[in-house]
């Protein structure tokens, strides 16, 4: 897999899933088969492009439905899906991220006092557990920066289940590694798997399952002996994270962005292309904050992919509408870059609850309240979020629809 974090190879991946997209997808896209050479053509793996918004899920949407019907790739469609529904989702409850974060700084703190869950963590982060297949994950996890959408459920499983650890400290693991790592669909797919997303509903891992499908790995079937079994119980707690109203932008507009503006960059919104921006900057702002995602250090790869792809991203603006480009540094007021160029607005890509919003925010806020700030959210995130109250079938119904509304259609079938 070519993981290069640039648009081209986003799109050259997009265009070499394609085919697979449909019917194949459907039938084979469980198979966990290993990092093969040739990468793992049963999946899209475009989740690295997506999570950096180096590539935007209309496009890929609309490429897909470009050479398949809505029927035929309707599995591949709902994973994109579930990827805003988790976003709109979060986006509704942000007090569960908050609280994720206070949890895992506590549960980190907890490993410090405590030798034998050091020694127990150690060992999962390691691959050293003696379960097969979770210590080829955990392996594979920090040599390659990504993990096969299976198995992450399986490996969470195993964390809360079997290992009996903080599913936080987990979820902390995949931020600091994973190159996709997206505060919304990480932190609310580990929720899912602990029986925290959907009361009392968890994911429990079975050595069978494991073995089926990822018997066409290079090294065969992976072992995973003495899991917990039927027996455990899903994980609960004391609240309740009531749903909030949305408070979304309107579209963006040329006369809300007449006057000279800055392009603001981030990690979660890396590339101009997915913006359809109405109206052409005086300056590109880079805002990288990869480090925001955990206490602990962050993973080399997660850490190259993101400054890569805003590095690019950056470059490829400036050069696009021939304007200067300057980065944003942690800890740095960013008025002064802006009168440096004498703009007064910014054109701000929607930040989603998570580590980027938390990390920007509190030196957007002034700007915001002073109305120099526009907010640029897709027509699809507009139309999709508010649909994330409950369980994903209330988006799953309405698929149809938000495509025909966003305009997101391919060649007639």
């Amino acid at each position: 897999m070519d993981t290069a974090p640039t648009r081209e190879a986003a799109l050259a991946r997009l265009a070499a899933f394609l085919p697979a997209a449909g019917r194949r997808y459907a039938e084979t896209r469980n198979a966990d088969d290993g990092p093969l050479p040739e990468g793992r053509g049963n999946v899209s793996q475009l989740s690295p492009w997506l999570h950096a918004g180096v590539i935007g899920a209309p496009e890929v949407l609309k490429a897909v439905l470009g050479q398949h019907s809505p029927r035929g790739a309707e599995k591949f469609i709902a994973e994109v899906f579930w990827r805003i529904y988790f976003k709109g989702y979060l986006e509704q409850r942000p007090a569960i991220w908050d609280d994720y974060c206070k949890g895992r700084n506590g549960a980190l703190a907890a490993i410090e006092r405590n030798a034998g869950l050091r020694t127990a963590y150690g060992q999962a982060v390691e691959g050293r557990t003696g379960i097969e297949a979770f210590d080829v994950w955990a392996r594979e996890l920090v040599e390659t920066g990504y993990l096969h959408n299976h198995a992450r459920m399986w490996f969470a499983s195993i964390w809360i289940f079997t290992l009996k650890l903080d599913w936080r400290l987990g979820a902390d693991v995949f931020l600091r590694h994973l190159m996709d790592a997206d505060a919304a669909s990480n932190t609310l797919s580990w929720r899912w798997v602990a029986g925290l997303h959907t009361k009392g509903k968890h994911y429990l891992a079975r050595a069978d399952n494991i073995a089926r499908y990822t018997a066409g790995r290079p090294e065969g079937a992976l072992a995973a002996a003495g899991l917990a079994g039927d027996e455990a119980e899903p994980l609960t707690e004391p609240q309740d994270y009531a749903r909030q109203k949305l408070d979304l932008p309107a579209r963006a507009t040329a006369a809300d962005l007449a006057q000279p503006f800055a392009l603001l960059l981030h990690d979660e919104a890396a590339h101009h292309a997915p913006l359809a921006l109405p109206a052409v900057p005086a300056l590109v702002i880079g805002a990288g904050r990869p480090d925001a995602r955990s206490p602990h250090a962050i993973g080399s790869h997660a850490r190259s992919f993101a400054a890569g792809a805003l590095a690019s991203g950056v470059a490829e603006a400036a050069a696009a509408f021939a304007c200067p480009a300057v980065k944003w540094r942690a800890g740095e007021p960013l008025a002064p870059l802006l009168a440096q160029a004498g703009v007064e607005r910014i054109a701000l890509p929607y930040l989603p609850a998570g580590w980027t919003r938390d990390a920007l925010w509190p030196d957007l806020a002034p700007l915001v309240a002073e109305g120099r700030v526009v907010t640029l959210l897709t027509d699809l995130d507009r139309a999709t979020w508010p649909l994330a109250k409950a369980g994903f079938f209330g988006v799953a119904k309405a698929i149809d629809g938000l495509m025909a509304e966003c305009g997101i259609a391919g060649a007639a079938r």
